[in-house]
């Protein structure tokens, strides 16, 4: 899709220390660890303190310059992995942040809220399930009051379990808890957001690799993630006239308290080595991707969905 080149100058720009070494010290291959990475024994939604091997957030080297000065976000599931990366992006450009998460998730959505304060930006902290149609209305609304807008809307959260016997191991009750965080919830924030933004706001959906590289363990997940494909295109269509854009980011295998919460170790161990790249990514890989669809930087895209996969190919 040809994104390559603008995806470049952001992570240069952003991540300032990459600029300043030497060439050989930029090669995507050797930036992060490789397999096998060591998420410690969790149990779902896990814990990024509980991770031996913590992922990198951008904490150390995300610099802002100003792209969403006054700008007010809401992210679901900004408490960790890619969530996390992307509220210290937006607050480091600029922008006040709330954040949703299961209320479990509180010991890693207050060292998030730290981080946006840090940055000198409001920070809200809303736990809750968002399998709750009137959750998720709540949470647009504390936007609202308590950040006195909504211009950018983050659709991230997700839930994932590995079932390696395919469809015979998907309970009903998987299935509906997968369908109800990741397709549901997307839906009833985003009606309830709408009305709430006007021209100039943005939507950003976390799609992932799952939509078009499919893997039979995890089915129910990749159904949602093709929906949320379709959906990003047929909402950009509809909120085109009132000048909302509508984008979606495609992440391949990204190293978060998701993987070793949801995966056999197996998997865990090899996690991200099939890549073209050879190593998992990192959510700080991701976030200026973000900041691009949510900055009027990127006024003429919408309805596009961005694959940052190591290589794995989006199409």
């Amino acid at each position: 899709m040809g994104g390559a080149s603008w995806l470049l100058m952001y992570r240069n720009r952003a991540h300032e220390p990459a600029l300043n070494g030497q060439a050989e010290g930029m090669d995507p291959r050797n930036l992060y660890p490789r397999s096998p990475l060591d998420g410690g024994n969790q149990e779902p939604p896990g814990s990024t303190n509980a991770m031996p091997d913590r992922p990198d957030h951008g904490e150390d080297s995300y610099r802002g310059s100003g792209r969403l000065v006054g700008r007010k976000a809401v992210i679901t599931g900004g408490d960790s992995g890619i969530g996390r990366a992307v509220a210290i992006a937006f607050a480091r450009e600029g922008a006040d942040v709330l954040i949703s998460y299961l209320p479990e998730e509180e010991e890693d959505a207050a060292e998030t809220a730290g981080l946006i304060e840090t940055a000198g930006q409001k920070a809200v902290r809303v736990p809750g399930d968002i399998r709750d149609e009137e959750h998720c209305k709540a949470i647009v609304e504390r936007a609202v009051s308590e950040l006195g807008g909504l211009d950018i809307l983050v659709n991230n959260a997700a839930y994932q379990m590995a079932q390696p016997g395919g469809i015979s191991d998907i309970t009903t009750e998987q299935f509906d808890r997968v369908m109800k965080t990741n397709l549901y919830a997307m839906f009833w924030i985003s009606r309830a957001a709408v009305p709430h933004m006007g021209p100039g706001a943005t939507i950003i959906n976390t799609a992932s690799i799952q939509a078009y590289q499919s893997s039979s363990a995890l089915l129910d997940y990749a159904t949602t993630k093709g929906g949320i494909v379709a959906f990003t295109k047929a909402l950009a269509e509809d909120l085109a006239e009132q000048g909302i854009r509508v984008n979606a980011v495609a992440p391949g295998p990204i190293w978060t308290p998701l993987i070793p919460a949801t995966m056999v170790d197996e998997k865990v161990r090899k996690f991200g080595a099939d890549t073209p790249l050879g190593r998992p990514g990192q959510p700080a890989e991701l976030a200026s991707a973000y900041v691009y669809f949510a900055s009027p930087e990127s006024s003429y895209t919408t309805g596009e969905v961005l694959g940052i996969t190591g290589g794995k190919p989006v199409s």
